[in-house]
């Protein structure tokens, strides 16, 4: 079972005699950037802090069997009870300090003694080409990789027992700490060998309580160990009654932010919302730190540092986690990941010059917490040359080569690096084949879907202060990013064209892809649209709309270059030149990215019916045989997500349940065939890398369906509408935030909407799809019948604090 306050975290699991846990944080950072230690692809790590083992029973005489243990976790409370034989624990994850706290019960005729192991994550022998450097008196083992060193040391303070690690790499040093006492019995801490520290309390019957707490730093001069025995002690100070009290008022608070009731016959909408409000407590429990949580097994690992997929961030499965929770009314939940993004600002800036010789930032599609390593001179001279295709790949430098030799394959910018070979202890990598590109080297639409993320909240807050101090810079930076690109220029058509670039993952060195001309859209109309409010850069402005307003058309399938043999049998990778569009007989756009969609291009306002019907085309042309209860839906797919935008209601009723079930083709392939664990969550990923990302792809498709508050193009104004894509055999209640900054609540029995309410939290202008057609209807203002309109569109202006009731029918005096 899953426990987390945000920050730190672990599963819950039970062996026959004991509880089992390994505590990790969102901010445990073990290397950086600068990092040319971990060559091999998923020798990277990041988050753990240490094991945690509560025994609870010896010689056979186990607690926890298949007939006697039941395991509850209350997501409205935040709280998990297991109950075995004779025992039973109450846990949680306490929202303001970082503390895990336990209460035990023991009840068992003949009680046992209680001992709380706290062991280290890594030994040598773990690692390649690792060595114990040190296994002192102090109790600090140090494993070395190449120029990494992660150092652990077990403590006794008071009572209380301590596992501090050191990570450093040049520069680089990362810390963290794991405290523990116990409360209610007279535990008495020992060493039980060089990597674990006991706490051991003699048998007695009754409760007790066990209070792990954890630190984490970036700062070489902080005291982690002081701080997590801070934590203890305010943990300490209060029962365990009232942390679960506390705790439980906090998420019932979060609980009432936003709120969604699904009934149908079949149970299948139940469903939904049952698991959408798991996948909210989940990023609760995640996301509440100084950075996002991984894809790749979020605060759930339970093997040490094994993390398939490494430390980097790819946008694309954080995205999966993160679009739904603007309407979800969470945004808090979001700031981890302005906050990493941010911080890289400075990095993405360098970036952008020395990789492509560009202006503004380059965010890349993989990225460390802190963005990319600045390079030497020459090697961002050659690179820029290589990458932007101004020097063929076969004459790159020995110095080139031999720089690229010990950097990591993941990152974008190696990612033309496959993988490698250890010969006689050096690391000799291997390369994809296709010159400089691999899979995520020249993405560059991820750079505006950050900074589109950025303007969305604005949208959803009209915070101009936000705007100003966080989203601008952004905003500026990837539309001056693609305004300077090298490789973008006016064509014979007089249209802009950008050349050598791939879309997503599947298709690379091509022209005019639908993700960076999709992407131009919209960031060039959003830092236009931002600049006007903030009155600031007028001339930008001015180059942004030129750029605009002469983009190339988005790539379709009767480009004559577009169509490949339908026998073709080859990689789907496209040579320079060739635009990736949809073929009617094989290739179709990337359903886990649908650039599209993201940027507000195609939305049922979108003025361009043409260009909506285009749309509908394609989608249904990802579906060949339509809709229906056993279609696939990939774990990553946004196909939902667009076919409620385009408001399908078969989308809702069977891509969104068949989404969460992963009822998918990648079955045959997938880790463990991508089933469903018993906790909601999947191995989709591979070994440890459990996550939710399906969770976040349905919500986000469930949200639209029941609330759209969309522009007719990107930056435009919002036009709100409630149950755009609702089947009429499902009932509905729900709260959602809209853009424009309202909260909405409306509600659909039997295919009927029986109101609308918006709470204006900005005082904007509404913009309102009627619900009932073109029908009149009543509107009541704070209470109070107000007036009566009627209309395909109603408009009514708001200020701040309001509360508007529209109702079916035109009241009577």
């Amino acid at each position: 079972m899953p426990l987390g306050n945000g920050r730190m975290g672990s599963l819950v699991w039970t062996t026959p005699a004991a509880l089992k846990f390994q505590i990790n944080r969102v901010d445990v950072q073990p290397m950086n950037r600068d990092t040319e230690s971990f060559v091999e692809r998923n020798t990277d790590y990041m988050g753990g802090c240490g094991f945690v083992d509560i025994e609870l029973a010896h010689a056979g005489n186990d607690v926890f069997t298949p007939s006697s243990t039941n395991q509850r976790l209350s997501v409205y409370d935040g709280l998990l009870d297991i109950k075995g034989r004779g025992i039973s624990a109450r846990m949680l994850a306490w929202h303001a300090r970082d503390v895990i706290a336990i209460e035990l019960d023991d009840r068992r005729a003949v009680p046992e003694p209680i001992q709380v192991n706290l062991r280290m994550l890594r030994f040598a022998s773990q690692y390649f080409g690792g060595e114990i450097e040190k296994m002192i008196a102090d109790h600090i083992v140090t494993v070395r990789t190449r120029n990494h060193t992660a150092a652990s040391q077990l403590l006794v303070r008071n009572g209380r027992i301590v596992l501090a690690q050191e990570f450093r790499e040049g520069r680089h040093v990362a810390k963290s700490a794991v405290a523990i006492a116990m409360l209610g019995r007279a535990a008495q801490p020992r060493f039980a060998d060089e990597t674990e520290v006991r706490l051991v309390a003699p048998a007695a019957r009754g409760r007790a309580v066990i209070l792990i707490a954890s630190s984490a730093t970036l700062d070489a001069s902080e005291d982690v160990v002081a701080k997590a025995l801070r934590e203890l002690d305010a943990a300490a100070a209060k029962t365990f009654t009232t942390l679960a009290a506390e705790n439980a008022s906090w998420w019932h608070a979060f609980w009432e932010r936003g709120a969604v009731s699904l009934h149908s016959a079949d149970g299948v909408a139940d469903y939904v919302a049952q698991h959408y409000h798991y996948y909210l407590y989940l990023m609760a429990a995640t996301s509440r730190g100084q950075f996002p949580p991984k894809f790749n097994g979020m605060l759930w690992n339970t093997a040490g540092d094994l993390r398939t997929w490494g430390a980097q961030h790819w946008f694309a499965n954080l995205s999966c986690y993160y679009e739904a929770l603007f309407a979800a009314n969470r945004l808090d939940l979001i700031d981890p990941v302005f906050s990493m993004y941010s911080g890289m600002l400075e990095a993405a800036a360098t970036a952008a010059r020395q990789q492509w010789g560009s202006e503004g930032i380059f965010i890349p599609e993989t990225v460390w917490f802190d963005g990319l390593a600045t390079l030497p001179d020459d090697i961002a001279a050659e690179m820029r040359d290589l990458y932007l295709l101004r020097k063929p790949w076969d004459r790159r430098s020995q110095r080139f080569v031999q720089f690229a030799q010990n950097k990591h394959g993941h990152s974008s910018r190696w990612n033309w690096i496959g993988g490698g070979n250890w010969v006689n202890g050096q690391w000799v990598p291997t390369e994809r084949g296709f010159g400089p590109f691999g899979p995520v080297t020249h993405i560059l639409g991820t750079t505006a879907k950050v900074a589109y993320l950025y303007w969305r909240r604005y949208e959803y807050t009209l915070d101009e202060a936000w705007l100003r101090e966080r989203a601008y810079p952004m905003l500026k930076g990837a539309a001056e990013f693609y305004r300077a690109f090298p490789n973008m220029s006016k064509g014979a058509d007089g249209k802009y064209h950008i050349h050598h670039v791939n879309s997503n993952e599947g298709v690379m060195g091509a022209s005019d892809t639908d993700e960076d001309l999709s992407a131009m859209r919209g960031i060039f109309a959003a830092a236009i649209r931002a600049s006007a409010i903030l009155g600031v850069e007028s001339s930008l402005r001015d180059q942004w709309r030129e750029r605009l307003d002469n983009l190339a058309p988005l790539p379709t399938s009767d480009h004559p270059d577009a169509l490949r043999p339908a026998d073709y049998s080859g990689p789907r990778v496209f040579v320079r030149g060739l635009k990736p569009v949809v073929n009617g007989r094989g290739f179709t756009p990337d359903g886990n990215s649908l650039p599209m969609w993201f940027f507000d291009l195609v939305t049922l306002e979108s003025p361009d019916r043409d260009l909506l019907a285009t749309a509908n085309a394609t989608f249904d042309r990802a579906f060949p045989n339509g809709i229906r209860r056993d279609t696939a839906v990939g774990v990553l797919s946004k196909l939902a997500i667009a076919g409620t935008t385009l408001g399908r209601a078969d989308a809702t009723k069977f891509l969104v349940p068949n989404q969460i079930r992963t009822l998918n083709a990648e079955r045959q392939t997938a880790y463990r065939g991508g089933q469903v664990l018993a906790n909601r969550m999947t191995l989709r990923e591979g070994p440890q890398a459990l996550d939710a990302q399906r969770l976040g792809r349905a919500a986000e498709a469930l949200q639209l369906a029941l609330l759209q508050s969309v522009p007719a193009a990107p930056a435009g104004d919002p036009v709100l509408r409630v149950f755009a894509a609702w089947p009429a055999d499902w009932d509905a209640d729900f709260m959602l935030r809209a853009r424009g900054a309202f909260l909405v609540r409306s509600s659909s029995h039997g295919g009927q909407v029986a109101f609308v309410e918006l709470r204006s939290l900005a005082g904007a202008p509404v913009r309102l799809r009627n619900p009932w057609g073109a029908a009149p209807v009543t509107l009541y203002r704070n209470g109070e019948r107000w007036k009566s309109m009627e209309g395909p569109l109603l408009t009514f202006d708001t200020a701040r604090g309001d509360v508007l009731l529209v109702t079916p029918g035109k009241a009577s005096n």
